[in-house]
């Protein structure tokens, strides 16, 4: 039977033979009409199909991999509980939601799962070293909380000595002038990456301390004003694909006082060339302290890192200590930019309550990984959804919120919209809330399997009004996207 034609016969199939539904369900939902796996359909089909069988434990734990696929780890967790509920013998729910757990950084409840599954199949291997490593993550981060000094922790700083670190005679690549970061000196190491050499570690070193003392000067709300001649660029999550951030240059101009930019989080995990990726984005931080802007995204914390592929990355090219040292930068990194006190920027969204200010974000205490709740992680995580009111996030972290919410925060705080990120978008933006939420993404063919384009934002001070600009994946050396990332996420997720 041809893909397409699947699905018409879903419902008859259903109605007459369950398990000849369930299987016509999964052809057509493995493949969209390019032949690439399609979830986003995925979740549909299977959401109509739990309509008219709403006992189906496969159909639940099917439904939960499709949510895991498209980041949805808070529906998944639910679907995966659902389906342990109306069988708990089946044990793909046992995995489904130990691998939700895992994505959401709840490694105890991951681990109490995946005991389940080796308990019930002890012969089985993937589960045995999907336990262990799991084991191996509770026990790490025991040992990580017992060695804690609270808030007399020492920086990373403090045990480095810069000044006799020395750079070997071999060693041809590019160098701070003088102990300062240069045009010249960015040029050469965006090409030196792009010859997938390294930087040298005194180099990297200089960059981290610098731009760390840089960004913790800063407040948490930056807010800037565009002159009428003047414009800025808005930038989402690049996750990792160097060679897309370097294609943004080429397309839109290097950085300059003339031509600003702003990057809206999530710089890291995912792609595997994030060491590159922020190097370059905090390089030009320093060059251009006044006229490039980088806010944190929920990326830039220690438990999505760990997971993702950044600490991995970090430790491979360079040092767990230099990981340390990148996780102090990452709390000083702001939270949201107000441009022209008209168009406010933040990775996530919107607030869990109603009433927050401009003035509240402000006083955010940002130097420290997010919490659980409130408006630092509302920033970093929430979601717009097109239904009045709030709803639990399909992350299973803040919230969701509607166009009413956007509504009243704008009124509240005299803003015209919001500009944010987080999201892929198969255009590369998307506008919502009648043109008062937009969400832009930079990162194309996002982990080289989404097919969406990228796409950056150009403001103008004389009106404010976004002009959106799309591009298109280019071809990166042969490094898959997770290859750095915990061995769990690799097993249970790509």
């Amino acid at each position: 039977m041809p893909i397409t034609d699947c699905y018409i016969n879903l419902k008859s199939a259903l109605i007459n033979d369950r398990s000849t539904g369930a299987c016509s369900l999964i052809v057509y939902c493995s493949l969209n009409k390019h032949g690439k796996q399609d979830y986003e359909n995925a979740i549909k089909y299977y959401t109509e199909a739990l309509e008219l069988n709403p006992s189906s434990a496969i159909y639940f734990s099917n439904r939960s991999l499709a949510y895991l696929r498209t980041e949805c780890y808070g529906y998944a967790l639910a679907d995966a509980t659902k389906c342990l509920e109306i069988d708990q013998n089946y044990i793909k729910g046992y995995y489904r939601r130990a691998t939700s757990n895992m994505a959401l950084g709840k490694f105890k409840a991951a681990l109490k799962d995946y005991e389940t599954v080796v308990r019930v199949r002890p012969n089985d291997k993937d589960a045995k070293m999907k336990y262990q490593e799991c084991n191996k993550i509770v026990k790490q981060k025991a040992f990580e909380r017992a060695i804690a000094s609270d808030e007399m922790k020492r920086s990373v700083v403090d045990s480095l000595d810069i000044e006799n670190m020395m750079i070997e005679d071999q060693y041809t690549g590019p160098k701070l002038e003088e102990g300062k970061v240069t045009m010249r000196f960015m040029k050469e190491m965006m090409e030196c990456f792009k010859d997938q050499k390294k930087l040298h570690r005194k180099c990297a070193y200089q960059i981290l301390i610098q731009v760390k003392e840089l960004l913790s000067k800063l407040p948490s709300l930056i807010e800037i004003t565009l002159k009428e001649t003047e414009k800025i660029t808005i930038c989402g999550d690049t996750h990792g694909q160097f060679y897309d951030l370097i294609n943004i240059f080429e397309l839109n101009g290097l950085p300059s006082e003339t031509n600003p930019y702003l990057f809206n989080g999530d710089f890291v995990d995912r792609g595997s060339f994030s060491l590159e990726v922020i190097l370059t984005l905090f390089g030009f931080k320093l060059l251009l302290p006044d006229s490039f802007y980088l806010l944190r995204g929920n990326h830039e914390t220690d438990n999505m890192n760990q997971m993702y592929g950044f600490e991995g990355e970090v430790k491979a090219k360079y040092t767990a200590q230099m990981f340390t040292l990148f996780s102090e930068v990452f709390q000083w990194l702001p939270l949201a930019q107000c441009i022209n006190g008209k168009v406010l920027v933040m990775h996530g969204g919107l607030f869990s309550e109603d009433g927050v200010t401009l003035d509240d974000l402000r006083k955010i205490d940002r130097n420290r990984q997010p919490p659980d709740s409130g408006p630092m992680c509302d920033l970093l995580w929430s979601d717009p959804q097109p239904q009045n009111g709030r709803c639990v996030s399909k992350r299973g972290v803040s919230c969701q919120f509607g166009p009413d919410v956007t509504e009243r925060f704008l009124d509240q705080n005299n803003l015209d919209y919001i500009v944010r990120s987080h999201e892929v978008k198969a255009e590369g933006y998307e506008v919502t809330h009648s043109g008062k939420c937009i969400t832009v993404f930079s990162a194309p063919n996002y982990c080289d399997q989404m097919c969406n384009k990228g796409a950056y934002i150009h403001l103008s001070g004389s009106d404010l009004k976004p002009q959106f600009h799309q591009f298109t994946a280019v071809p990166h050396p042969n490094v898959k996207p997770m290859a750095y990332a915990n061995s769990l996420m690799q097993m249970g997720m790509m």
